[in-house]
């Protein structure tokens, strides 16, 4: 099965559908992106991009939120946090101090732009 994001007129994911990949196959039997995209194109209008659950192509598996960067192409998920750093390796956020490696379990502190650990207790 194939999917596909759909993409509102600021690049950003409203949805995303499945499509047997028979309506991806060309005259030899060969997967077509463009063959998916008029396929949802025909069913739903709108605009259409293929997305992967393995990431094999655009970085990340689009998700309802997600930006659509047609210079990177790749998908990227909504920033968490103001402070947080886009890696362009993998179009994903990271926090601009590392995570604790002490085994203890963290939550990011945006006003302070740092991780607080959390109790057991709580």
């Amino acid at each position: 099965m194939a999917h596909f994001a759909e993409l509102d007129t600021n690049n950003v994911v409203l949805r995303v559908v499945v499509v047997h990949n028979n309506e991806l196959l060309d005259e030899n039997g060969i997967e077509q992106e463009a063959k998916g995209v008029a396929f949802c194109e025909s069913l739903f209008g709108g605009k259409w991009v293929q997305t992967s659950y393995n990431s094999a192509i655009r970085k990340n598996f689009a998700g309802e939120g997600f930006m659509y960067d047609a210079d990177k192409d790749a998908f990227i998920p909504p920033k968490p946090f103001n402070s947080w750093l886009l890696v362009d390796d993998t179009c994903t956020w990271e926090a601009p101090t590392t995570y604790p490696d002490d085994g203890g379990v963290y939550t990011w502190d945006e006003p302070t732009t740092s991780w607080v650990g959390i109790s057991d207790n709580e």
